[in-house]
């Protein structure tokens, strides 16, 4: 017996060396890209830049140096900016004080604010940051005269806030804000376009009516309801303005679904059930496109959001309470540890 536990182990192949080594590594792209070393730096007399140097004069920062993006080409200008000459862009998320001591903090202890502000012109004329609100708010803390940019002359940045984040992990309320935030701001600026113009910047459909949804309760469950928005929300062909009305409509309905499932989970509570997963599987009970796989490639949804807010409003009033077992409540808290 123990000679043939013996064989089965040698038997097992084992990885070699190199295919060990070769794990976690990233094969480089197929072409080579982006700008030559000559073609990078920028004269800072140059045209391209003119507008940048005077807002850095204005300001009464110090110009550092200025070239151009290895990879796409965009015309940058690394400057010192007095530090109440820049503010962070009105629809960022809220500012996390705690975070902002911390950061402050760890910087102090390195002696050096290595990471510039990306910083763009706003709409009033002002020095806005897309992705450096808790930096700014850490040289505040911290007492600095002047703080490090590079400034672009492309105002959209501004609203790809998403994308530039990187100091503080979003969440979905985070996310959600920011967004419908940045939508109202397009909206007032650009009134005839579309929201579908707009999915880079806003990323996913749900995360405006959800933004909507957290305006009017911040303490809203959005991860309960974020999967069924998922199936459903979809960017819209109609302009801004018009959108965020119906996702109003919308937003409201949602609400009211909720409320309708707080009684529900009340009632569960009331006898007994105690799980922490109880929203989750009430949500799910209610959700009607729950069952829908989209074949891949197909981003058409099931059925229309103001369909499925129909159906779901109508199942959570019929909510059967006799119909829960703890065993269904044991189901959802699996699917919720292999979702972790």
């Amino acid at each position: 017996m123990g000679s043939a536990k013996a064989k089965s182990k040698t038997a097992r192949p084992r990885k070699s060396a190199a295919a060990k080594r070769a794990r976690g590594k990233l094969a480089p792209g197929g072409r080579a890209r982006g700008l030559d070393a000559a073609d990078v730096a920028i004269a800072m007399d140059s045209a391209e830049i003119a507008d940048v140097v005077a807002l850095v004069r204005q300001a009464g920062g110090a110009l550092i140096g200025a070239y151009r993006d290895p990879l796409g080409g965009r015309p940058l200008v690394l400057a010192s900016l007095p530090l109440n000459a820049v503010q962070p862009t009105p629809f960022q998320r809220d500012l996390s004080p705690t975070h902002a001591k911390r950061l402050a903090v760890k910087i102090d202890e390195t002696a050096a604010f290595l990471d510039p502000l990306i910083v763009v012109r706003g709409e009033d004329g002002r020095l806005w940051t897309p992705n450096g609100r808790h930096r700014l708010a850490a040289g505040k803390v911290l007492g600095l005269k002047q703080i490090t940019a590079l400034i672009s002359p492309d105002e959209t940045l501004a609203y790809r806030i998403l994308a530039l984040n990187t100091e503080k992990a979003h969440n979905l309320r985070d996310r959600s804000l920011e967004v419908i935030r940045m939508a109202r701001s397009l909206a007032k600026r650009h009134a005839t376009s579309k929201e579908a113009q707009y999915t880079a910047e806003f990323e996913s459909a749900d995360l405006l009516t959800l933004g909507i949804v957290y305006e009017k309760s911040s303490r809203f469950a959005g991860g309960a309801y974020s999967s069924f928005l998922k199936k459903v929300d979809r960017f819209s062909d109609r302009t801004l303005a018009a959108s965020l009305r119906e996702r109003e409509g919308f937003a409201s309905r949602l609400l009211q679904i909720d409320a309708q499932a707080k009684r529900v989970i009340a009632a569960l509570q009331a006898r007994g059930f105690k799980s922490p997963y109880l929203r989750n599987y009430v949500v799910a009970r209610i959700n009607p496109v729950r069952f829908h796989r989209a074949k891949k490639g197909d981003a058409k949804p099931p059925m229309p959001l103001a369909q499925a807010l129909t159906r779901m409003a109508a199942a959570v009033k019929n909510f059967k309470i006799d119909s829960v077992s703890s065993a269904d409540l044991a189901w959802v808290a699996v699917g919720a540890g292999a979702q972790e």
